[in-house]
């Protein structure tokens, strides 16, 4: 179990994490909603397909949320390795929701291929469009910054998202343009735009969570020999192992001791290999060190 101040350290991070994607989602709200109510009101698939994927950041903040409450719980005697693979899990959540936006847009703009049709561009959709994109500048730069702070991989994630709703919004904003002077056709293929950037998204965030949940190594192995050799009595280590998120990894490695030296000085010479290894990264929240004689070669 957990001590008293350790325990107090994760739920204050969970609850910092929690309240950032509470502000986000209160402005994807309403930002998901202008958009909405915009591509409804001009006919632009663009527009609405735009929409949608702001829609979809609103329920990520909820998965989020969610996670993130499970993953602020200290280790336990079920999980002695904490819950921070839930606030990972949850990052899998957004990428569910990118998905079935992704089949949503390709659906409608080849609807609109098919069907054709001719929204209706005003100076107000320009002025929504403008408003809408500088909220969502507002809500990456912060949740960046947060997510980098508190080491958060469900905010890095939703920023992704958020970054990938400011690509599409500038390429429909551009595809308006063009609309308005005549070039219906810009606005299917404004759709599709937005569709890639909702692929990439897809794939970066299901290379950062996939890494993490399939123990993807965290440290480099020469950064931690680099520590091991500066311990003198140390002969050499290997079969080192990392694995965890970016801020909470766990270690195992073997180090070689001189055979012939006492188990309480080997002991000993253990802890002072895990407490400069814990110095020179602390991200690493613990690391477990086998003892034994080097090889005979």
């Amino acid at each position: 179990m957990v001590a008293g101040p350790a325990r107090e350290s994760l739920l204050t991070r969970a609850s910092e994490v929690s309240a950032v994607l509470y502000r986000v989602l209160f402005l994807n709200l309403i930002v998901a909603t202008a958009k909405i109510a915009l591509g409804l009101s001009t006919g632009a698939v663009s527009v609405l397909s735009d929409g949608y994927h702001s829609l979809t950041d609103t329920a990520s903040n909820v998965v989020g949320i969610v996670g993130v409450r499970i993953a602020g719980a200290p280790p336990d005697d079920d999980h002695p390795y904490g819950h921070r693979k839930f606030e990972t899990m949850a990052s899998l959540g957004i990428l569910i929701f990118l998905i079935i936006v992704l089949r949503e847009v390709l659906s409608a703009a080849w609807e609109r291929f098919q069907g054709g049709g001719q929204p209706s561009i005003t100076m107000l959709t320009f002025a929504v469009m403008g408003v809408t994109f500088l909220v969502n500048v507002g809500v990456v730069c912060y949740e960046r910054r947060a997510g980098r702070r508190l080491s958060s991989d469900v905010l890095l994630a939703d920023s992704h998202h958020t970054t990938s709703d400011l690509m599409t919004s500038a390429t429909v904003i551009v595809a308006l343009i063009g609309v308005r002077m005549g070039y219906l056709w810009l606005d299917p293929v404004a759709a599709l735009v937005v569709a890639v950037f909702i692929g990439h998204a897809c794939w970066e965030i299901f290379r950062q969570t996939t890494g993490v949940l399939a123990d993807r190594s965290v440290i480099p192995e020469e950064e931690i020999l680099e520590v091991v050799r500066s311990v003198p009595e140390v002969i050499g280590s290997h079969h080192i192992r990392t694995r965890g998120s970016s801020d909470f990894v766990f270690l195992d490695m073997h180090i070689w001791l001189d055979a012939n030296m006492s188990l309480t000085k080997a002991h000993s010479l253990s802890h002072v290999v895990k407490d400069k290894l814990m110095q020179r990264f602390p991200q690493i929240k613990d690391a477990i060190i086998h003892i034994e004689p080097p090889p005979r070669h």
